[in-house]
């Protein structure tokens, strides 16, 4: 069976960003082009961001995929890791602030960063 893999960045139940990834089964289509069932979304969103740009740790504010189109991006997390996102990569990114929770930058979020000498270039597709 062919397969996508999806990337996610989540909020554990210790509240804090984590990584871990799923797989979507590609039972669409034909064989020489296999397809996901459709999946339903609410808009999307292009984001440039210039050489140099930084956020401070956030929570995805609503889930959605992230697409990296040029240039570099780097996401964060609160235990010192980081991943390295480029031109054709992909996560979903539902690292939402947990229900009745005030958001903590010493425990809660990501973040995220422009890498390289190119600006990041993001296409944002809500879940």
């Amino acid at each position: 069976m062919s397969q996508f893999n999806k990337v996610v960045l989540y909020t554990d139940s210790d509240g804090r960003a984590k990584f871990r990834e799923e797989v979507v089964p590609l039972t669409e289509g034909t064989p020489a082009a296999r397809l996901s069932p459709l999946m339903a979304s609410g808009g999307y969103q292009l984001r440039q961001s210039p050489v140099g740009f930084r956020s401070p740790f956030h929570c995805t504010g609503a889930p959605q995929w992230l697409f990296v189109l040029q240039g570099q991006m780097e996401i964060g997390l609160q235990d010192g890791s980081s991943r390295v996102f480029g031109p054709g990569d992909h996560f979903y990114s539902a690292d939402t602030l947990p229900e009745g929770a005030t958001f903590d930058p010493t425990l809660h979020g990501h973040w995220s960063r422009q890498v390289g000498d190119e600006p990041l270039v993001t296409l944002f597709v809500r879940g």
